[in-house]
Order: C-alpha cells, then sequence, then structure tokens
C-alpha cells in the first residue's frame, strides 16, 4: 500500500467543522462512523476554480455500471459543444470483475474525478470504516453490514494494482467549476463531509439554515453532490441570494420507482431539451437529465456478478430492477420545475 494510500484515515483537512457538524470522534462502527479525515469546511470550496467550462456533467453514484458509463458518453457526445465532465465519487462498487474495474476506472480517470466513500475505503490500509457510508439511523443495521461486505469483496478485485489504488488515494475529496457567472462547490457527500448527509433528501427541512448560511462561507452559488442514492433539488435563501442544491442521486441505476434510468447533474449556458427538472442562476440552468442506459445488458451483468442471496442483490436487486419507492415529484423542490 502506498504512503499516500496510508495517510488517508490519518490526515485532517480543511479547517474543521462548524461546531453544528461537529460528532465526537467514538470507537468507529463500521459503516455508519465517519472519519476525521473525511471532514473539510465550506471555506475550502473559497479558492479559484479547478474546471472552467460552459457546459458541465457532474456524475455521482455510477457504481460500477458499464452500461450506463457508455450511456452518460453517448449523452455528452450529442452536447453542441465542449463539456466538462466530472465524477464526484462511487464510481465504483458492484464492478468486482477486474477487467470491468480497471476499464471504467481509466475511463472515469480520463475526467476530473474525485473519490467518494468507495474509492476512499479502497485505497485505505484501515477497515475500521467498512463502507465509508456514514449511514444515518433511517438505514438498518442489516443494510450497513451487507455494504460492508460489498467492500470487502470489492477491495479483493481493487488491490490486484496498487498504481491504480494510489491514483483513487490522490484523487480529491471536492472541486470547484465556474460556469457563466456561477460557481459551483462539487462533493460526494455534503459541504462538511465526503460521505456526509446533510444534503439527502430527508434531511433537508432540519438542516436548511446550516446549508443557506454554507453557501457564504464556502462562497458559492451551487453545490452538486450525490452519495445518497435519492436525488432532489432545492433552492435556499443564502446570504447572497438563493443558492441552488441538485443531487444527482445514482448515475448507474434507477431514481424513481417504475424507471429504468440513472440521473446526472447538468449545470450550462444552455438548457437541455431533455432535463427533467431545472432550476436557474442568471444564465446558468441547474438540471436533472436521465442516463437511459441498456437496463436488460446492465441486469444480466450485476446478476452475473451478484447472484441471489448476495449482499448486492439482497440490497440493490429490487432498485435496479424496479426502482425505489420515490417518485420524480419528490424531487423536485422550492426553485426548481419539472421541464414540461
Amino acid at each position: 500500500m502506498s504512503a499516500s494510500a496510508q495517510q488517508i484515515n490519518r490526515s485532517l483537512p480543511g479547517q474543521g467543522l462548524p461546531d453544528a457538524h461537529a460528532a465526537p470522534v467514538d470507537a468507529p462502527t463500521p459503516g455508519r462512523s465517519c472519519p476525521i479525515a473525511y471532514r473539510y469546511a465550506p471555506s475550502v470550496f473559497r479558492g479559484a476554480a479547478d474546471w472552467h467550462c460552459d457546459t458541465l456533467f457532474v456524475v455521482g453514484g455510477l457504481y460500477g455500471n458499464p452500461f450506463a458509463l457508455q450511456a452518460l458518453l453517448d449523452r455528452v457526445g450529442r452536447e453542441p459543444g465542449p463539456v466538462q465532465i466530472v465524477f464526484n465519487g462511487d464510481f465504483h462498487w458492484f464492478d468486482i470483475d477486474p477487467s470491468t474495474f480497471d476499464r471504467l476506472d481509466r475511463a472515469v480517470q480520463s475526467h476530473g474525478a474525485l473519490r467518494g466513500n468507495v474509492e476512499t475505503e479502497l485505497a485505505s490500509a484501515s477497515d475500521q470504516a467498512g463502507c465509508g457510508c456514514g449511514y444515518p439511523e433511517w438505514v438498518s443495521d442489516a443494510e450497513v453490514a451487507r455494504s460492508n461486505t460489498i467492500i470487502e469483496r470489492l477491495r479483493v478485485t481493487a488491490q490486484h494494482d496498487a498504481d491504480r489504488l494510489s491514483r483513487l488515494a490522490a484523487l480529491p475529496m471536492h472541486g470547484v467549476a465556474q460556469v457563466g457567472d456561477a460557481r459551483i462547490g462539487i462533493v460526494h457527500g455534503d459541504c462538511w463531509s465526503l460521505a456526509g448527509w446533510s444534503f439527502a433528501q430527508e434531511k433537508l427541512d432540519t438542516e436548511a439554515p446550516a446549508i443557506a448560511a454554507a453557501f457564504g462561507g464556502a462562497r458559492v452559488d451551487v453545490f452538486a453532490s450525490s452519495h445518497t442514492c435519492l436525488p432532489v433539488g432545492q433552492a435556499f435563501a443564502a446570504q447572497s441570494g438563493a443558492g441552488l442544491l441538485i443531487n444527482n442521486g445514482a448515475a448507474g441505476m434507477p431514481n424513481f420507482a417504475g424507471t429504468r434510468f440513472g440521473l446526472v447533474s447538468r449545470i450550462a449556458l444552455t438548457a437541455a431539451p431533455d432535463a427533467l427538472y431545472r432550476a436557474r442562476h442568471q444564465d446558468v440552468f441547474i438540471e436533472s437529465l436521465p442516463i437511459r442506459y441498456d437496463h436488460e445488458s446492465w441486469l444480466e451483468q450485476f446478476r452475473a456478478w451478484w447472484p441471489g442471496g448476495s449482499p448486492a442483490s439482497d440490497s440493490y436487486l429490487r432498485r435496479i430492477s424496479e426502482g425505489p419507492a420515490y417518485r420524480l415529484e419528490q424531487a423536485v423542490r422550492e426553485g426548481f420545475a419539472l421541464v414540461t
């Protein structure tokens, strides 16, 4: 294991958390605890932008789905001009086949990329955090245990290439993009932690004051996230005006009941004809786009990798087959509107 990988769970980036979001450092509970090294302050977003573009695709939760990756690239190819893609973590998860893992990893890292908890834990020398998901209380212990087992199986695949693990370890936890007049803070979890759940659709009401204040602390107009698996778009009354949050849910799995497509976030100077819902910041469109991958091929591949009775099958097969118990209308909150 490289030195950079070994340091992941020991370093403390950023300037710490606001008191309201600082959690006590107890004995780690694999899958639920949030390692100190995952944490940062909103002020980390104040620096110069990492990417400048007219069209940005933020892609979270690919989860090792090669068909979703191909559908994404095909969709990007239909854009009229250049596109900056940023994968904001958890591009690996189900891809226990070494050749698929390698092919997907090379493709992702040829674009902009952040590490999610999956990539962080794959590259870590310690397994104390389990999957690193930081699961909240409403996720069952059985679900947490299955996720910890999935990451252990994926480690077997990932560890065949030490150089690749070093590259995963070296990926940043957050970034900033400039699209027109809008500054976009790109995260995996939330603006306080790589595996934070404050941007989860279940928590936006209770976290609203802290999130609204964070836009000013970060000096961004938009936060683009993933991690929590269910999409949501919502505006917050920040000091500098409306701050917009878009969480794409998952690019590699269905996000709504009865659907068979993933979602990505598109932030651009032009509107997309296939957007499901959108908001605007001055001349910039913030949108959710469907990624219509080959569902039958993905379902067949998933079942070959994770047959019935496996932890991934028990946790995810129904969602991949039928979508979650979540509706499109539930994702569209204040400041966003369905595209008709």
